[in-house]
């Protein structure tokens, strides 16, 4: 991605200056890398290159370790996987000689999923990027079953060909992988017609280090609690899901995006709100607070049209703080039209300002490009992140506010500004999603005045977000990163029953040690 004059000037408008630096060499970084602990084997890598490949995910605290070449733990080894026998072997071999073991596919986690401890035991990552095939499809039913390292790409494609689709679009889309939505519980930007990844996952398969467990596929059941629920959130703690059968869904007749613009966040808020309870057929409504409106119209370049567009919505009654809504209409064709109309009639009972499909097509086709813009702030000596949680719809409006400015809170403690700004990308009958994204200027000095500042603002803003009552994830999963808050959301005997959890499917703790779950704590395994 690229950054406009008029994104650059507001940038040093808002931050001051960036403070771009030297990044290490990869070369650099792999030359210090230990020699394996792990014995030769047929399935093994072991080369550094390939090992530090899967060290890390894309996490800040990850990013910036890459970036300044502070070099974390590494894998001894990489087995690429290519089916469910040969996950079981060495998940077998891993419990016979006590290694560790951390799957990885796409390697796209942002909580910390990938890390590896430091330990006297060798570490294996378990690589599911070769098990990417669309294993069967049952059309009667609507069930696809994938290994669980099919990237998105290669799950629509696959599905698209036989006239079908999955419709789970995260942002992290293009690397994405089955297995990994599941695991961290994923959603979509279209949920709101496709459901997030527990409505559509049906059953599959999850390699433990004490043995298989198969989950088949119902429409419904009422015999005891759903083991689904295993699987979904358990981040690698109790197995590695080698297969997952998901519901899938005809290619729709018709999809499109559209732009409304709000007088202000109470109007707008009170519009989609109604607008989910009214649970009209709707596959997205995303909403942007004031600042992140002009921030992505900022960003959008085209200053002239986006001139005549305030002109024009100033006429309307939408001048300072309006905030941008987008709308996705996926359907049959009637069905499309009918709840566009319906949707256009209700918003502007609120004030909502109707701009057309325009804006909306040009959001579908750089839909999945946000993540790159972090590596584009870098180079111009910014830092960037993202905090999400989710809460009902009374603590909405002032938790947004209250994450934005514990931010501000943060950073003025180190004398510098910082830029948030939030979105509602994810909305319910109950409650909805917050989206914050935070911009500042890069510190100097190195890896770890960086490090302190982005681990002072995760810390400051989840315990923002617990004194609201929000979840400590909403789509992203715990990891790592958000370990340390899940107590507050579980509380005692819930964070008991997921240890015991561990403990059962993995009694001599070799699965992916320290992430939902922190080792050492009254509640590790």
């Amino acid at each position: 991605m690229t950054l406009t004059e008029g994104a650059l000037a507001m940038l040093a408008a808002r931050l001051g200056p960036g403070r771009p630096g030297l990044d290490a060499t990869r070369d650099a970084i792999v030359a210090r890398i230990a020699a394996s602990r792990l014995p030769p084997h047929p399935l093994i890598q072991t080369d550094p290159s390939t090992r530090f490949a899967m060290a890390l995910g894309e996490s800040f605290g990850d990013w910036i370790r890459k970036r300044f070449g502070a070099l974390p733990p590494v894998p001894d080894g990489v087995a690429f996987v290519e089916s469910t026998e040969q996950v079981r072997e060495l998940l077998d071999l891993a419990q016979t000689h006590n290694w560790i073991v951390i799957p990885f596919a796409g390697g796209t986690s942002v909580a910390g999923h990938l890390d590896c401890p430091i330990s006297q035991r060798p570490i294996l990552s378990i690589n599911l990027s070769r098990m990417n095939r669309l294993l069967h499809l049952d059309t009667t039913s609507q069930l696809a079953t994938f290994g669980a390292g099919t990237a998105g790409p290669l799950v629509e494609a696959q599905l698209r060909a036989q006239g079908y689709t999955l419709g789970h679009f995260p942002q992290s889309f293009e690397y994405s992988t089955v297995g990994g939505w599941v695991v961290t519980r994923s959603s979509g930007q279209q949920s709101l017609r496709y459901g997030r990844i527990e409505q559509l996952f049906a059953g599959g398969r999850l390699e433990t280090p004490v043995g298989t467990l198969t989950i088949p596929t119902l429409p419904a059941a009422s015999a005891g609690p759903d083991l689904r629920e295993l699987v979904l959130g358990s981040e690698g703690r109790f197995g590695i899901l080698t297969e997952a059968t998901l519901r899938v869904s005809p290619l729709p007749e018709h999809e499109s995006f559209h732009a409304l613009f709000f007088p202000h966040w109470d109007a707008a808020e009170a519009a989609v709100r109604e607008l989910v309870q009214r649970k009209l057929p709707l596959s997205m409504l995303r909403l942007s607070n004031g600042i992140e409106t002009e921030t992505n119209l900022t960003l959008a370049g085209h200053a002239r049209l986006i001139g005549w567009l305030q002109r024009y919505l100033s006429w309307r009654g939408c001048g300072d703080g309006q905030c941008m809504l987008m709308l996705g209409v996926t359907a049959d064709q009637r069905t499309a039209r009918q709840t566009l109309r319906e949707a256009r009639r209700l918003l502007a009972r609120h004030g909502g300002v109707y701009i057309g499909p325009a804006m909306g097509s040009k959001w579908a086709a750089n839909r999945f490009k946000g993540p790159y813009l972090r590596n584009t702030l870098w180079d111009q000596g910014y830092c960037a992140d993202t905090i999400e949680t989710a809460v009902d719809w009374p603590q909405v409006k002032p938790l947004m506010l209250a994450m934005e400015q514990t931010a501000r809170d943060v950073f003025a403690c180190y004398d510098e500004p910082v830029h948030a700004f939030t979105h509602l990308s994810h909305v319910y009958p109950q409650g909805s999603s917050i989206y914050s994204q935070f911009v500042w200027a890069t510190a100097a000095g190195g890896f770890a005045p960086n490090l302190e500042r982005w681990q002072c603002l995760k810390a400051a803003v989840a315990a923002t977000i617990a004194a609201h009552g929000g979840t400590v994830s909403h789509q992203h999963g715990v990891g790592r990163d958000h370990a340390t808050h899940l107590k507050d959301e579980k509380g005692p005997l819930g964070m008991a029953t997921l240890a015991g959890l561990c403990r059962h499917f993995d009694p001599q703790k070799i699965m992916n040690p320290g992430k939902l779950l922190q080792d050492g704590g009254p509640w590790a395994s």
